[in-house]
């Protein structure tokens, strides 16, 4: 079966986010952002593939909206984390980037999905 672009996206940035939670909480022994990073990071990958299960348009749209929300969350954690050096700036471009490019994608499937919900 083959996965969509945000759905691919977002599930290898959820390893990303995994990969940098256990270097964060086993090298420098941070633990409560770290958990809140894992937790916002993996939603995004989550949410969207509800949404593509979803049971209706609206259901959809919602889930799309979770996980735009979620990405905007875990940007701030990237954020915290790198204004108190618990990640380095090069850590914090590379994955902030790809954050970004989610973001994107699902602000453009939100207000498309927006559209054709009106119409």
């Amino acid at each position: 079966m083959k996965k969509n672009a945000i759905e691919e996206k977002s599930f290898s940035f959820a390893v990303e986010i995994v990969n940098l939670y256990k270097f964060i909480y086993t090298d420098k022994k941070e633990f409560v952002l770290a958990k809140q990073l894992l937790r916002s990071g993996t939603s995004i990958g989550a949410n969207v593939r509800e949404a593509l299960n979803a049971q209706s348009k609206k259901d959809f749209l919602s889930k799309m909206n979770i996980a735009l929300k979620e990405a905007s969350e875990t940007k701030y954690w990237l954020e915290l984390l790198v204004a108190t050096e618990y990640i380095s700036e090069n850590q914090f471009l590379s994955i902030r980037n790809d954050c970004t490019e989610i973001e994107k994608i699902l602000t453009q499937i939100v207000k498309t999905t927006k559209n054709n919900l009106k119409n």
